[in-house]
């Protein structure tokens, strides 16, 4: 699964991880993160992430 990083700060959503802070548990892929779902960081929509090589 790919890793997508905010444009705003930086932040890196690796799924292999998830966001547990947020209560996404490991294993979620990008496209699979609820529609509302904000940087944990900045706040920015997913709009704002771009994916990682």
């Amino acid at each position: 699964m790919k890793k997508y990083v905010c444009g705003p700060c930086g932040y890196e959503y690796d799924p292999a991880v998830g966001d547990p802070d947020s209560g996404i548990p490991a294993g979620t892929s990008f496209e699979d993160l609820p529609d509302d779902w904000e940087c944990p960081i900045c706040g920015a929509g997913k709009e704002e992430f771009e994916p990682v090589d």
